[in-house]
């Protein structure tokens, strides 16, 4: 017969490894929106008074700056990512 308490525990682990999961994913993928769409698109006219290198600001996160942003993003995933999985005891 097998232990009922342990699959319990694994689970209550399990989702609450998903909610930090899911909660980092949501707010990684709020921080991609604001500057992709909001920064190239939305508010393009209002960043374009600045200028960055010779470009205007909208144009510059357009073009090179949500790249940027996105390489930082990646980062800071894999960093939270290995956090998450060592305070779970998820890591190899």
């Amino acid at each position: 017969m097998s232990d009922d308490t342990q699959p319990t525990e694994t689970s209550a682990a399990e989702g609450a490894y998903w909610r930090d999961n899911i909660r980092l994913l949501c707010s990684l993928l709020l921080v991609w929106f604001a500057c992709s769409f909001g920064a190239g698109i939305l508010f393009r006219d209002f960043l374009d008074q600045f200028m960055i290198g010779g470009y205007p600001l909208g144009f510059w996160f357009a073009q090179q700056g949500s790249i940027y942003v996105f390489i930082v993003l990646i980062v800071i995933y894999v960093v939270r990512m290995r956090s998450l999985e060592r305070k779970y005891d998820l890591d190899d």
